[in-house]
């Protein structure tokens, strides 16, 4: 599922994936750094449409390698499953402040027009992925996709004022 369009100050940080027993708790796949943080963020908000809709978290709790939640407006698990899928964010303030200056939230990367060294436009960085040993961009132009792993060597310039960011890569087209 695509994030829903929102304002500047939300962050995905997690995403529904299903509904757990019969009295209306969902399964919570933390996108955080580390997952456990998911817990000290709240009120959460759900995509629903093309925005988002603010949830009522009674609970939450470490469940095996993830996390179980009991939203207080959800009273059954096919309530709970209707919200399968769907992703989760915060408000920006209560993320924690970056602390060096090549340190980025993701949000803050997607959407940023990406140029070669000799300043040829590539795409748009239409979202990451988490591979576990580094973070991929996915750029996308038209119907092309590029994956360019997201490491210093390969993106030597972020400049998010500019929406920008320049990457030592050849284009094999």
């Amino acid at each position: 599922m695509s994030a829903p369009d929102h304002a500047p100050d939300q962050v995905v940080v997690a995403r529904i994936s299903g509904a757990y027993g019969v009295l209306g708790w969902i399964r919570v796949v933390s996108f955080t750094e580390p997952p456990e943080n998911i817990l000290d963020y709240g009120p959460w908000y759900v995509a629903e449409g093309p925005g988002w809709r603010e949830l009522s978290v009674g609970e939450i709790k470490v469940h095996g390698e993830g996390f179980i939640a009991k939203l207080r407006d959800l009273t059954s698990r096919d309530q709970a499953q209707a919200l399968s899928g769907r992703l989760i964010a915060v408000p920006r303030d209560q993320l924690p402040a970056l602390d060096e200056a090549s340190e980025y939230y993701w949000r803050d990367l997607v959407g940023l027009e990406v140029f070669d060294m000799a300043g040829q436009p590539l795409g748009r960085v239409d979202h990451l992925l988490a591979t576990g040993a580094h973070d991929v961009l996915v750029i996308k132009q038209g119907h092309k996709t590029c994956l360019i792993p997201f490491l210093e060597q390969y993106v030597p310039e972020v400049d998010l004022a500019a929406g920008k960011l320049v990457v030592d890569w050849q284009d094999p087209a």
